[in-house]
């Protein structure tokens, strides 16, 4: 089994991503951080800190930055991005974040979340619509400074990195560069 993580690069993402760690290191599971992209937007992606105030869009550098970031904090973990049009609405990245959920058949999902002590389905939230899945387990992650935020390189010796590779938005492919929709 798989515990999956929507990374989309906040604190509360980070947050989600060392808790997964630390969980996978004792049940003996595979995390995988999930970044949905949505294609030319630049604006999402500058609100993100993806991108600097004014450098134009770039997918491959915008996938390179969250996946750097993933294995810098987490090397243990694999990574895959999906991308999705440039308004697709928060409903549509839970979606396209549940459909990779089942295809990789996770046990738990981790989400970072502001409001989740509020309400959890909130609409304009990706995380309310991720949680309501029944097929997975949901730890929802509100504390952006858990007592062991830090960079896990050496906390799980037993487990490879994985930072010389990443998943692509595209099924069963392997690539170990950074690749668009577009490319061959």
């Amino acid at each position: 089994m798989t515990f999956l993580v929507p990374f989309d690069g906040s604190g509360l993402a980070e947050a989600a991503l060392v808790r997964a760690t630390e969980f996978a290191s004792v049940f003996d599971e595979d995390v995988l951080a999930v970044s949905v992209v949505p294609k030319g937007n630049t604006g999402y992606a500058r609100e993100r800190g993806w991108l600097d105030r004014d450098e134009p869009f770039d997918l491959q550098s915008v996938v390179a930055t969250l996946h750097t970031q993933v294995t810098d904090l987490c090397p243990s973990a694999n990574f895959w991005h999906l991308t999705v049009d440039t308004h697709a609405s928060p409903s549509t990245i839970a979606t396209r974040i549940r459909q990779r959920a089942q295809r990789e058949d996770v046990s738990m999902v981790f989400v970072g979340s502001d409001n989740a002590g509020h309400l959890v389905t909130e609409v304009s939230s990706v995380g309310g619509p991720i949680a309501a899945a029944e097929a997975y387990d949901v730890v929802i992650v509100r504390n952006r400074t858990p007592a062991r935020i830090a960079r896990l390189a050496d906390a799980s010796p037993d487990r490879d990195p994985k930072s010389d590779f990443y998943y692509p938005d595209k099924e069963d492919e392997h690539v170990t560069r950074s690749k668009t929709d577009d490319d061959p």
